[in-house]
This record gives C-alpha cells, structure tokens and sequence, in this order.
C-alpha cells in the first residue's frame, strides 16, 4: 500500500522544500505557484486518479461475466496514467488492478511479459496486450447503457 503512496509523497516533500526557498527568499507568489504544481504531479501520479482497484482474481472472474477488460496498472507508470486519461469516463467500464497492491495481478502481468511488471497490461477476452493503443482499448469497453 505504502509502495503506490511513494512517489507522491516525494513530490509534495520536494515542491515543499523548494516552494519554502522562494518564500524565505521574499518571493511568495513563485513559492505558491511551486507547491501548487508539485501537489498536482503528486494528485495525478498518486491510485487517486485511477478508479478503484480490485483484486485479480475478482477482475478475472467479473471479466468472464461482463466481458469488460482488466487492466493491470500501477501508481507513478507514464504509460498508465496515459490510457487513464485516454480512456476518460469510459475508464469506468473496466476493470482496474493495481499490481503494487496485488500479487496475484503482479504474477499476472509477469506471465504475459516474460517475467517483467511491464504495464499497463490489457487482457481482452483471456489475452493479454501490453501497452495497447487507448484508442484499442477504448473500442473494447462495453457501450454505456
């Protein structure tokens, strides 16, 4: 848990620090203008983005019923937060698994990539794709009803 927390909680340490340099430095404007930043990269690298996630197991067994994809992920991957922001509201109609919460998702994402977390993994139907175009994915997602 604390793993996905890591990165931002780094970001908001250094915006802290050097916003505090330009505050002692008179400069308090620059100093807001800083920590807002860095509290906003640590907001969209933190699992706050992303829907909830659940368990690879649930999202497998969900998956067979409803056909929606799985969607491995984890907090702080460029790749991830890409498709998430892709995908917009339809984000919604998949199912979401943080490997850095799951082992058994991380074990998942492992056997479709030769042994490496390489995310985000899609599995569409039993298959895995790594890295899929959004847009793929996007067309993959259940109509809204």
């Amino acid at each position: 848990m604390m793993r996905a927390w890591n990165l931002p909680i780094l970001f908001v340490l250094c915006g802290s620090v050097v916003a505090a340099g330009s505050f002692l430095g008179g400069d308090r404007v620059t100093a807001a203008v800083i920590l807002v930043a860095f509290v906003l990269l640590a907001t969209v690298h933190s699992p706050l983005v992303f829907p909830r996630s659940i368990g690879a197991l649930e999202a497998q067994s969900r998956s067979a019923v409803d056909g929606r994809p799985v969607v491995f992920w984890r907090p702080g991957c460029k790749y991830c937060l890409r498709l998430r922001i892709r995908l917009g509201r339809g984000a919604r109609r998949a199912h979401w698994v943080d490997i850095w919460r799951d082992p058994a998702g991380a074990a998942v994402v492992r056997a479709a990539n030769d042994g490496n977390e390489t995310v985000p993994t899609v599995v569409v139907g039993g298959r895995p794709h790594t890295n899929p175009d959004p847009a793929w994915v996007h067309d993959q997602l259940p109509r809204p009803t």
